[in-house]
């Protein structure tokens, strides 16, 4: 989705070849020379005024509520100064700024990328295809959806579009319809739309049902087991409502491990769902539930969450730095087919480990300035024809030129669209509320981002683990690394030294968050897989009946199909008993009689140790088990799954052993 938060609107910088230390389409104060410097080509920035950011703010620091105690803001504001000097002398950059989007213009685009755009424009007569999905929502997710529908609605009204625009009322009363008139009587979820949604006696849980099986409770019934448990199975923002009475307080950071909670994520017998592990049309529906339930997330927190369109900007399309990740990763699956990360961001940190990460101050010390310069114009010119001598990059260099990678690219790491979520996250309420939030943005994020970030997150958390020797503990390190994230925006903000003490501070944090918690942001929610599931499954209903009309137009014998279909599944299966096929390996299919204790890792095994020793130490690891079809494209198990429940949860489902796509 392309939005983000601006009030003066966006400055876009990029590549200027004849710059002649000015920034178009700004003053040439001083103050903004200064901090214009500090800004290398390739960036983006939220505001039209910089302010000057040099020095750590002299104001009282115990005021604030992200303070981090203890812990000075020292090395946060010495890799400030080290990004200035890196960036002095190199060529200036061209200014874009854009314009505030015209009202409306930012929820038609939040609805375009939640998978609604027919709720509005020339389709918005028939949004009979939105109305599964809408019967799939929480409250809180379809108030998000409600809210951006009437604004859309009032705005094209004003405009006098010629299409039909459809009374937000009319939509959600079809969905309410449905739900009455489900052809298998299921009890699709009811969705309240008044103002008081959260209150009154009629807030009972309620849930999505496949068949018997309870999918999604809206409503916990009651607390999770541990304070320190993540709820999977509940809306997040389900559980900010209910929190709201309890007026729980937030849980600050006081920049050690041992101050943040042990965050830990309860069994799940149907096993955890990690990204990666669905097949892209499912991803793509978790994607769409993600930005749903995010942004419903900040409107129960009351936490405003603006947008602003991001546009295209003119990049190089060869070498190493400024360069979209998109492209480099095109240019490197040439030479790598299947690679995920850049290869030269993939080199820098082996040459870095390489020099041992025991080396005190890691990360922390800048090369020099004018080497670091000397090292990037030869990686552009040798890097790809492997002629580069590797030999002659010191360690602190190697880091140095890591975060001169990840600064120069054209659109931030954690993406243009969801920058500004990101640095919200810190005015949530509480740490769990910023975990969760955390892991709908990592959700989120488009994939080649998501996975530089990954790996990213991997190496500083090695880096970590070395902390008794480099000094670096988790928030050394996230405060050496926020500014490197969260520059472009930061260094954007039009504010005074105590707002800009705070957001450093808030930026720091979150950068602690996401290297601690790294394992548990990869993770996607079980209520937004359920929620998934549903979809597919009343999908399938629909497509069911298409299809039976069709064959009953085209003279099929119709009971035969029916008869065919249901049994298509069981034939030749007793019941208890599950086949897994596995074209691969030796032993290509197998019958598994199903037991309370039989996990995925043991039918794995089973077909394993048909192979010969050799060929079973080299598949172990590689091929996993998968659930495919019913009311998931494909999903790989967790070695955990427990695969009766699995079974009763999708007994349309064929179970394959393969290896991962690439």
């Amino acid at each position: 989705m392309s939005w983000l938060s601006s009030s003066q609107g966006v400055v876009l910088t990029a590549y200027h070849p004849s710059g002649k230390d000015q920034a178009v389409g700004g003053p040439r104060g001083k103050g903004r020379e200064e901090a214009t410097s500090s800004r290398k080509y390739g960036q983006c920035t939220m505001n039209q005024e910089i302010t000057k950011v040099t020095e750590k703010p002299p104001f009282d620091r115990s005021g604030s509520q992200d303070s981090l105690d203890e812990l000075s803001m020292d090395d946060y504001w010495t890799e400030v100064e080290n990004i200035k000097k890196s960036s002095e002398n190199r060529q200036d950059q061209e200014v874009v700024v854009v314009n505030e989007p015209d009202e409306g213009e930012l929820e038609e685009e939040w609805l375009k990328e939640a998978g609604l755009s027919n709720l509005f424009g020339e389709s918005a007569g028939d949004p009979q295809e939105s109305m599964v999905f809408l019967s799939t929502l929480t409250r809180t997710q379809a108030a998000a959806v409600q809210k951006r529908v009437e604004t859309v609605s009032q705005t094209l009204r004003k405009k006098n579009k010629q299409y039909q625009i459809p009374d937000v009322r009319d939509i959600f009363a079809q969905q309410r319809e449905s739900k009455e008139k489900a052809p298998d009587g299921t009890d699709l979820q009811s969705v309240r739309t008044d103002e008081n949604k959260h209150q009154g006696k009629d807030d009972q849980a309620s849930s999505l049902v496949v068949g018997e099986k309870e999918l999604i409770p809206l409503v916990p019934e009651e607390a999770p087991a541990s304070e320190t448990d993540i709820n999977l199975e509940v809306s997040f923002a389900e559980q900010a409502v209910n929190q709201e009475n309890s007026k729980e307080k937030p849980q600050k950071s006081k920049g050690n491990d041992a101050s943040l909670p042990n965050f830990r994520l309860p069994k799940d017998k149907t096993g955890t769902t990690r990204i990666g592990d669905l097949a892209p049309q499912d991803m793509k529906k978790v994607c769409r539930l993600a930005l749903i339930e995010l942004t419903a997330l900040y409107d129960v927190l009351g936490v405003e969450l603006k947008q602003q369109k991001a546009v295209k900007i003119k990049t190089k399309d060869s070498g190493l730095f400024c360069i979209p990740l998109t492209v480099l990763l095109e240019h490197d699956q040439r030479k790598v087919p299947g690679t995920r990360i850049p290869l030269i961001f993939q080199k820098l940190i082996a040459r870095i480990e390489e020099g041992g990460l025991e080396t005190e101050g890691l990360l922390r010390i800048p090369g020099a300035a004018t080497r670091i310069r000397n090292l990037c114009q030869e990686l552009e010119a040798k890097f790809y024809e492997g002629t580069f001598n590797w030999e002659s990059v010191k360690q602190h260099d190697a880091a140095s030129l890591l975060k001169l990678f990840i600064r120069e690219l054209p659109q931030p790491l954690l993406s243009v669209e969801y920058l500004r979520a990101f640095q919200a996250v810190q005015d949530l309420p509480t740490r769990k509320q910023q975990l969760q939030a955390l892991n709908l943005l990592v959700i989120l994020l488009p994939d080649a981002n998501r996975d530089t970030l990954k790996a990213l997150l991997e190496f500083l958390q090695r880096v970590i683990d070395n902390r008794e020797k480099n000094k670096m503990t988790t928030m050394n390190v996230a405060m050496v690394m926020a500014p490197n994230l969260f520059m472009c925006h930061a260094l954007g903000l039009k504010s005074n030294e105590q707002r800009e003490f705070i957001m450093a501070a808030g930026t720091a944090n979150i950068m602690h968050l996401l290297i601690k918690y790294q394992q548990l942001l990869w993770t996607i929610p079980k209520f937004i897989v359920n929620q998934v599931r549903k979809q597919n499954t009343e999908n399938h209903k629909k497509d069911k009946k298409a299809m039976k009309k069709l064959l009953k137009k085209m003279a099929y014998d119709r009971e035969k199909y029916e008869k065919q279909d249901k049994n298509t599944n069981d034939a030749d299966v007793p019941q208890g008993v599950i086949r897994v096929q596995a074209p691969h390996l030796s032993k290509v299919s197998m019958a598994i009689q199903l037991t309370e204790e039989l996990k995925a890792s043991d039918v794995l095994a089973r077909f394993l140790s048909q192979e010969s020793g050799i060929a079973q130490t080299l598949k172990k690891g590689e091929v996993f088990l998968y659930e495919i079809g019913g009311n998931i494209g494909e999903r790989c198990l967790d070695d955990d799954a427990y695969m009766k429940d699995l079974f009763q949860l999708n007994p349309s489902a064929e179970w394959v052993i393969k290896s991962k796509p690439s």
